[in-house]
């Protein structure tokens, strides 16, 4: 149960941050975005950012929606991992790997479903989500697969959908 009422799912003022988010989303408004909107600003900006994440990078889809999937198990974000998981499997993922992403710290260790560069992202992933804080060996391992560009959007989608899990679990969101 979310701990604020969503606004209402045929919500039509402010007009032009609601008419954006709907475009976003295919003209409807999803559980996410009925809480965010209780602050029109933040669901602009919110709107906005997470559509250059998921849309704009030049990060493989695949290492994207990885991510995505990981913070989401780690930090309890059922309502993240739904909606991430089809994403993952389009972006080129397998079932089992999806279903390893079920345990990041063991699916990093595993050569039969995850290649060099998956697992080094695996454990960024998991280091910035469980401690903030990543070691250099980890770090290094990702840094000699990913160029600087594709570093920093890793290590920014990582951080980004962080947050994401961390409002929707503090909030309560729930599944559509």
């Amino acid at each position: 149960m979310p701990r604020i009422p969503y606004v209402p799912a045929d919500l039509a003022e402010p007009r032009e941050i609601v008419d954006a988010i709907r475009a976003r989303r295919g003209g409807t408004l999803i559980n996410l975005d009925r809480m965010l909107l209780h602050s029109p600003e933040m669901a602009m900006g919110w709107n906005t950012y997470l559509g250059a994440v998921r849309t704009r990078l030049q990060l493989s889809p695949k290492l994207r929606e990885l991510a995505i999937c990981v913070v989401a198990v780690l930090n309890g974000a059922d309502y993240e991992f739904g909606h991430h998981a089809p994403e993952f499997l389009k972006a080129g993922g397998t079932t089992a790997q999806l279903d390893a992403l079920r345990d990041p710290q063991r699916a990093q260790s595993d050569g039969a479903l995850f290649d060099d560069a998956e697992r080094a992202a695996l454990a960024v992933a998991v280091e910035m989500t469980r401690s903030v804080q990543v070691s250099d060996a980890s770090f290094d391992a990702l840094a000699r697969r990913l160029d600087a560009r594709a570093l920093v959007e890793f290590v920014g989608t990582v951080a980004t959908y962080n947050m994401v899990s961390r409002f929707l679990v503090a909030l309560g969101v729930e599944p559509e």
